[in-house]
């Protein structure tokens, strides 16, 4: 597919935010329980959405590209890659990402299916695992096909919009 301009159109879209601390709601309380968060510290938050057309193919490079481009500030104010810094990474499933504004409504029609897209989610984060063992990064992430409450705490709006 083509949007126009004469490149393909994306199979997957990230944002990327650099973060002091962050935490994830990521089941809702009910009568017998709390509700249960996942919780890092300095790192990055990846909101990931995949769209039609995205196979397990897109997904080492979309790991890759994520945990080493440089887009976390050190404390000596350079910008390192997560794994340079080190930092933690909480990775959360957003299919909003893939919304249209079609008049005053959102369409998301250009998402995969459920199913798909969960299949996907899993895979990306058990390579997000797999890539930061040695790197002694720590991965937490959300569930996917919930509404999730995020706590953000970061030294200022460092966000980037990465699409594969």
């Amino acid at each position: 597919m083509a949007d126009g301009s004469g490149c393909a159109a994306p199979v997957a879209r990230t944002v990327v935010q650099q973060c002091l601390q962050a935490r994830l709601q990521v089941k809702p309380p009910d009568e017998h329980q709390e509700a249960q968060w996942v919780q890092i510290e300095r790192g990055m938050v990846v909101y990931v959405s995949f769209f039609k057309g995205a196979t397990e193919d897109i997904l080492p490079k979309m790991v890759s590209t994520l945990l080493n481009v440089r887009l976390c500030e050190s404390s000596t104010g350079q910008t390192v890659s997560l794994l340079d810094l080190p930092g933690s990474l909480l990775v959360v499933p957003q299919a909003t990402l893939g919304g249209k504004a079609k008049g005053r409504a959102m369409q998301y029609h250009h998402n995969v299916a459920k199913e798909v897209g969960l299949r996907l989610y899993a895979r990306f984060v058990a390579l997000c695992q797999q890539e930061v063992t040695a790197a002694g990064v720590s991965v937490r992430h959300g569930t996917y096909g919930n509404r999730q409450v995020l706590d953000l705490k970061t030294n200022g709006p460092y966000t980037h919009l990465v699409e594969f």
